[in-house]
């Protein structure tokens, strides 16, 4: 399949990620890093098939990002769903790689039965705390959402390894910041892909805005993307672009002598 655009460590296909799934090679990436639509957004059926920004949108948060698709399934239908995609996303998957698929707390156990019907192996949950969220009066804020981490096959504890932390408070992305409505910050995206070795390859199979991607550009990672809604293929083939940009202007700026941490050192 040909994809929509490339950089130099990055690929990003536009279509239906069961459809570009099967044409990866397998066993050619090192995790599976991703923020599925979640179907979680209602109590009710009627709720559910709202628009995304119907259901997601807070006071003070614009809605003029597009809604984004396949976010209208009932439970059963979305576990259903994730257990094709993650086993699709398995084949592609290195012996010993790992998976982090993000959740809230109504698909938390949906999550954690799909990531096994899929074949992989559940390891446990990170914890992202959000931090200021909308209060509710009364009860417990909701102010944590889950990454369901697994692993392809075994995976033997290597001591020789840095030790990744699984809960982290990284406050929400401002609205300046939210080019898709369910962004998540980069730092967050950072520590998630901490496992997969430098220079390996990270998939993301509902790229959205490209935050994994820009991600992957920062910490020296590969990167390999799939989106449905074109209009965020655009705006992440954008981000990824100004990500590589960057690297390369900081790695210049480095190798010379008037770096700034140089002329600092000089002074």
């Amino acid at each position: 399949m040909k994809p929509y655009a490339t950089g130099k460590d990055w690929t990003l296909y536009h279509g239906d990620c069961l459809e570009v799934l099967p044409t990866l090679d397998a066993g050619s990436v090192d995790a599976v890093v991703t923020d599925p639509p979640y179907s979680s957004g209602g109590q009710f059926r009627g709720d559910r098939t709202a628009g995304t920004n119907a259901k997601y949108a807070t006071i003070g948060m614009g809605t003029d990002r597009p809604d984004f698709q396949g976010d209208n399934k009932d439970q059963r239908g979305h576990a259903h769903w994730c257990a094709l995609w993650l086993s699709f996303a398995m084949r592609a998957t290195k012996v010993g790689g790992i998976a982090c698929v993000f959740t809230d707390w109504r698909q938390l156990p949906t999550t954690t039965d799909a990531v096994q019907a899929g074949g992989w192996i559940w390891r446990g949950i990170n914890v992202w705390d959000k931090g200021k969220v909308r209060p509710m009066a009364g009860r417990f804020a909701a102010q944590c959402e889950y990454a369901v981490w697994a692993s392809c096959g075994p995976m033997p504890m290597d001591y020789a390894k840095d030790v990744h932390w699984g809960c982290w408070s990284i406050g929400v992305n401002s609205e300046g910041e939210r080019l898709h409505i369910a962004s998540k910050p980069v730092a967050l995206l950072e520590k998630l892909i901490g496992p997969a070795p430098a220079g390996g390859t990270v998939l993301d199979p509902f790229t959205g805005s490209g935050t994994t991607g820009v991600a992957c550009i920062r910490t020296g990672r590969r990167f390999i993307g799939i989106e449905l809604d074109e209009h965020y293929c655009e705006i992440a083939a954008k981000r990824m672009t100004q990500a590589e940009e960057d690297q390369a202007l900081f790695a210049e700026v480095a190798d010379t002598d008037t770096a700034p941490e140089a002329k600092l050192w000089a002074s």
